[in-house]
């Protein structure tokens, strides 16, 4: 900083300032004229209120750099007009002794904070400090930042070179001094505070692999918990990984806790990747190709298993076409006993006589309706038919014969529709037995398509109690789901039927479990 000092006002000289104002030219224009105090200085126009800042300040930083820093001489220019710009009347009341100007002389620079005029005056470092908004003049290069810089656009540097002046040492000579840069201490490395499992991480825990590893832990099970989807895999590998650090940790700690959760975080993870094997369609030793099927989980296809076995206790009527309507009624009033339903969700069925068929349980009670047979027959999907089974409704302790919710039930009604109404068993014009084979066929396979349990095939006594029809009849069905493209190596014996489900079919199965998760 350039300064000098500020004494008595004997023999001393006014403190300079200069003022560049920047005002419009006139209403109705854009253009703005820039004018100085100095009378040397001439006016300017330009066309712009932009234009005009940057032309004001760059006109104060010349004469900041011809006017080479305060003289020793001068006294403080703000002084000279009482110290108006900081000093207001009630403060001169209240106090009990004037304003009292000392310090160095410096340069400082005010600012409008519309950006319509721009200050440099020599003043006392006082005064200079108690201005609002005051720039005191500081050392460095002369020539400044650029006056186009967006950071200073509006503020003109305050640069200067050389060094103090003060009233008690002779004015050193002219030229830059080198000053040495501040000596900055390095930043202190800290580790990062890191927390998993609800455990903070000790901050000395030693190995420091072990910690990174923890932290590392901490952060990604946080950021799985954002995700907007879940992926099992993912989730899978953390545990595994966490089960691994947990068990380090606990030996290096001997914390028993810490063991526990090791032994928690393995489970998790068994877990996880034995749901997500099941969810892709893979074995158990995940060997298997992955497959998007319509129902995900395990419990949806106990589910779907129990419909069918209900469906075949407690079917009204006899014959595979009363079963197959029972079954879809079944899925689509499962929950509180009602549904709505149009007429093609019955004629899509290749029924032989729906309308005799929805009659006869009408008639038997097992099936409400609002009007006739024909009515529901004729319904389209912008005016549905409200049905009803008084059998499916809940009880007084508000439960019903199903375990499942109302998110689930749709999801059954529509895995069952896709199956039974299959591009190739409608192309074929597969009859209600073989629509009722595909579905138990779909329900008794494994993971990748095998008929049974463990692929062993399936009972003929259990598939009678499905499907009724006898020995001869179930070859044929069994013929007609092979030559639609859903059975291959079909086999058909005394006692069981075994093959294979085509892989066309692998999204719509719900596979039995696996012989060593039974129990």
């Amino acid at each position: 900083m350039t300064e000098g000092t500020a004494g008595e006002l004997d023999e001393r000289v006014l403190g300079r300032r200069w003022t560049v104002r920047l005002d419009a030219v006139g209403r109705g224009s854009t253009a703005v004229r820039v004018s100085c105090s100095r009378p040397s200085c001439a006016e300017q126009r330009l066309a712009s209120a932009a234009a005009g800042r940057a032309a004001a300040v760059a006109h104060l930083k010349a004469h900041l750099r011809a006017a080479g820093g305060p003289r020793a001489g001068a006294y403080c220019a703000c002084r000279a007009e009482s110290c108006h710009a900081h000093v207001s009347p009630d403060d001169r009341q209240a106090r009990a002794q004037p304003w009292r100007c000392g310090g160095a002389v410096v340069v400082a620079v005010l600012t409008d904070r519309e950006g319509r005029w721009w200050q440099a005056m020599e003043c006392c470092a006082r005064c200079a400090a108690a201005t609002p908004g005051a720039k005191v003049v500081t050392g460095g290069d002369r020539s400044g930042p650029a006056a186009g810089a967006s950071a200073t656009a509006d503020r003109p540097s305050t640069a200067f070179a050389g060094a103090p002046q003060f009233s008690d040492l002779p004015p050193p000579a002219a030229g830059p001094r080198e000053v040495p840069a501040p000596r900055s201490a390095p930043p202190r490395r800290r580790r990062p505070h890191g927390k998993i499992a609800q455990r903070v991480i000790p901050q000395d825990l030693r190995p420091v692999a072990l910690r990174d590893e923890l932290v590392e832990l901490g952060d990604l099970f946080r950021a799985y918990q954002q995700r907007s989807e879940p992926d099992l895999a993912v989730l899978a590998d953390l545990h595994e990984r966490k089960a691994r650090a947990f068990t380090t940790w606990a030996d290096v700690t001997n914390d028993p806790n810490l063991r526990l959760e090791a032994q928690r975080a393995e489970q998790a993870a068994a877990t996880v990747r034995s749901q997500h094997l099941h969810r892709t369609g893979c074995g158990a030793n995940g060997d298997g190709p992955a497959v998007a099927r319509l129902l995900t989980a395990r419990t949806q296809w106990e589910h779907a298993r129990s419909v069918l076995a209900y469906v075949a206790d407690h079917s009204p009527l006899p014959g595979p076409d009363a079963r197959l309507l029972v079954l879809m009624l079944t899925l689509r009033t499962a929950h509180c006993g009602t549904g709505n339903l149009v007429g093609q969700d019955l004629t899509a069925l290749n029924l032989t006589d729906p309308e005799d068929l929805v009659g006869r349980l009408n008639g038997c009670g097992w099936l409400v309706l609002p009007g006739t047979a024909g009515d529901l027959l004729a319904s389209r999907p912008e005016n549905p038919t409200a049905v009803g089974v008084p059998s499916l409704a809940p009880g007084e302790d508000g439960r019903g014969p199903f375990a499942f919710g109302k998110k689930t039930r749709p999801r059954l009604s529509g895995w069952a529709q896709k199956v039974v109404s299959d591009k190739k068993l409608r192309k074929a014009k597969a009859t209600s037995g073989t629509r009722l084979l595909a579905l138990a066929l779909a329900t008794r396979c494994s993971a990748s398509g095998r008929l049974g349990p463990g692929g062993q095939g399936i009972a003929l006594s259990s598939l009678a109690a499905w499907i009724p029809a006898d020995h001869g009849d179930l070859q044929h069905l069994v013929n007609q789901l092979t030559a639609a493209d859903w059975l291959t190596e079909a086999a058909l014996t005394g006692t069981h039927l075994t093959g294979q489900l085509t892989e066309r079919v692998l999204p719509l199965t719900c596979p039995l479990p696996e012989p060593d998760q039974t129990g």
